[in-house]
């Protein structure tokens, strides 16, 4: 009679940890679909811009993107594939989460006919919660995460031409879409013990 009380304890423990793991996937699943939303979202953003311009504009801008900065370059993140396949779950959940937290106000100059300010909220509250649940309990640790972003208005006090603001703004937003796609990805990855997480 104790055993069968015992067995009926880890049976039900069982089941609750495969279904806090369940949600904790689902979860994932839906982080991972929304910023890819965003990103395609920005894509076209950016694409349908550069159709709007006359040649001699699509030169010049064609010129500045690669040898500009994003306001969320000083967000420290991994450089390449393999120190992302190196981080850290918890690692990559934080840098997401900064890098959505740095968008926060520039995405409001980028209008709002898709509501990307929203998304981007409800983004980093998923993010959050993931991050919770991977600290399971656990002290943060994370003391970047209070840190206030600089330039709160940086796209808008570089003093480009209105076109160039534009067009940065776009493909930062493009740029830093792209990075957090490819950290939630691998941290999905690496969350289910699949041993090959590549990029």
């Amino acid at each position: 009679s104790l055993r069968l009380v015992l067995l009926s304890v880890v049976v039900a423990s069982v089941f609750v940890s495969q279904g806090s793991t369940s949600e904790n996937q689902r979860l994932f699943n839906n982080a991972v679909i929304r910023v890819q939303h965003l990103h395609q979202l920005a894509a076209k953003m950016i694409s349908d811009f550069e159709e709007s311009l006359l040649p001699e504009e699509r030169r010049q801008l064609s010129k500045i993107f690669p040898l500009s900065f994003c306001n969320s370059d000083s967000i420290e993140a991994p450089t390449g594939k393999d120190e992302t396949q190196k981080s850290s779950v918890l690692k990559l959940l934080h840098i997401s989460y900064r890098l959505i937290e740095s968008w926060e106000y520039p995405s409001r100059i980028l209008g709002n006919p898709n509501q990307i300010t929203e998304k981007l909220a409800d983004l980093k509250v998923g993010i959050s919660v993931l991050i919770k649940g991977c600290l399971d309990g656990q002290p943060n640790m994370d003391d970047n995460e209070s840190l206030p972003l600089p330039f709160e208005d940086f796209y808008q006090t570089l003093g480009d031409s209105s076109l160039r603001k534009s067009f940065r703004l776009l493909a930062c937003f493009k740029k830093d879409m792209h990075k957090v796609e490819t950290y939630l990805r691998v941290a999905n990855c690496r969350r289910s013990l699949d041993s090959n997480c590549t990029l």
